[in-house]
């Protein structure tokens, strides 16, 4: 049982990192040095971006072909109406659903001559895989082929940034202020309604399942999450990914809790409530064990809004329904 608990674990954090879930930093800077663009005016090529690794990257016009390597950075691209641009994605891609009719290119370990075989003009690679694609994407760069690595999205300030820098490497720059002003107003409306709430609940955020119980402390976009709804995580005073131990867990007892990883293990919820020991525990008692979709809460991308509002709804379901 604990080996299966490790790889439930190493998949999920596999996932998080792909997810471009961590530590909290900083907001991402544009520092774009091309075009006479302005707000509200498409990208005016060639445009050179200063990327994730700090490199100038001179994108010469509009990208007819595009790589993505992780989903985010898909999920981003085909909400800038990049569909029929999009010519590669990661193995790891689920959503939407016309990816699953794109050419795979791997996951942590790029299939570099199927990539270059695509002849894309533009990979969208990432920061938080960057070293591990170190030496495949100077390959690629060596093939004539723009490389731009996306920022590691870590708070809804750098997912903003993010979008806005993958629309004007595209030539979306319209486009990608729709989607990201689109966010604002429907995260703006969550925390308007989370203001109303007088009674504030504890939540535990389970992101493996017993005996080795991790979960999300602070400094991690889902801590930011779980504020946003005017809830308190009870584990709040660890900082990052931690193991909790159960004992501590049923101590703080939470009100509610939210599990994450029920896209790989059946019944997650009911193996929450069957645990021997947890009787006493509120979440328990009134049954307010809930499983959300691990990709909506940990993409960095457009649907970490709707994210944010699947945790309000476990949470709060009274005030959002």
């Amino acid at each position: 049982m604990k080996k299966l608990s490790t790889l439930f674990l190493i998949l999920f954090l596999t996932i998080i990192a792909l997810a471009a879930c961590g530590e909290q930093k900083e907001p991402v800077k544009d520092e774009a040095n091309s075009s006479t663009e302005q707000k509200g005016e498409e990208t005016a090529f060639p445009v050179t971006i200063k990327d994730a690794l700090d490199n100038d990257v001179t994108i010469e016009e509009k990208p007819e072909k595009i790589v993505s390597v992780i989903p985010s950075n898909t999920e981003i691209a085909f909400a800038l109406g990049l569909e029929e641009e999009i010519v590669g994605v990661s193995n790891f891609d689920n959503f939407p659903e016309e990816v699953t009719s794109k050419e795979k290119i791997g996951d942590m370990e790029l299939n570099i001559e199927k990539i270059i075989s695509l002849q894309p003009n533009l990979v969208l690679a990432h920061e938080s895989t960057a070293d591990n694609t170190k030496e495949g994407l100077q390959q690629l760069r060596d093939a004539g082929i723009t490389v731009l690595v996306i920022h590691d999205a870590l708070n809804f300030d750098q997912v903003f940034d993010t979008i806005m820098m993958i629309g004007k490497a595209t030539g979306e720059t319209k486009k990608a202020e729709e989607v990201v002003t689109g966010m604002k107003n429907k995260l703006a409306d969550i925390k308007a309604k989370a203001a109303e709430i007088k009674e504030k609940k504890k939540v535990f955020v389970e992101v493996s399942p017993a005996p080795e119980v991790f979960t999300t402390g602070k400094n991690t976009f889902m801590d930011q999450m779980i504020s946003i709804i005017n809830a308190e995580n009870i584990a709040g005073d660890q900082e990052g990914w931690v193991q909790m131990d159960q004992e501590a867990i049923i101590d703080r007892n939470p009100d509610v809790i939210i599990t994450t990883y029920g896209f790989y293990t059946e019944n997650a919820a009911e193996q929450v409530l069957s645990r021997q020991g947890w009787e006493n525990v509120n979440a328990i008692k009134k049954k307010q064990v809930i499983d959300v979709d691990s990709d909506r809460v940990t993409r960095s991308g457009p649907r970490i809004v709707e994210g944010v509002e699947d945790l309000a709804k476990a949470v709060y379901p009274q005030t959002f329904k």
